[in-house]
């Protein structure tokens, strides 16, 4: 499965804030961390905003900090903001109908079995695996 650029940005995000969660970050911080440009970060931080995982402060040392709850905010809640897991596949063309009907299920399968995947990992578990990793 490969997220768009947003979700990505978004998830790394929310989990850099998360880490800190006292910290306020700039955009050009994360931005630059992240290969992405500030504006464009800028959208999907605004965005987290919307959804209340994010608070800015604007002025000098203003920035961006997490406010969510990272025990109970799930990798699903952050991607469904930016994506839809299962959207609808392309037509298959030429393939008959009954082979059409037989892949849709199991790509509905993998959908469900990737809704659960991203809706039982909180935050609060993302940085462990992360912690875990690093040392």
């Amino acid at each position: 499965m490969k997220l768009q650029k947003s979700t990505m940005l978004a998830l790394c995000s929310v989990l850099e804030f998360a880490a800190q969660p006292g910290r306020q970050f700039s955009t050009g911080e994360i931005a630059g961390r992240y290969g992405a440009s500030a504006h464009h970060l800028a959208k999907v931080l605004g965005r987290l905003r919307r959804a209340r995982l994010v608070a800015a402060a604007r002025g000098a040392g203003g920035g961006y900090r997490f406010c969510g709850n990272a025990k109970r905010v799930t990798l699903l809640d952050v991607i469904g903001l930016f994506e839809r897991i299962g959207a609808p596949q392309a037509g298959a063309g030429r393939a008959s109908r009954e082979m059409e009907l037989a892949v849709a299920r199991v790509l509905r399968e993998i959908d469900d079995t990737a809704r659960a995947t991203f809706g039982s990992i909180t935050l609060d578990t993302m940085l462990k695996i992360v912690r875990r990793a690093r040392s």
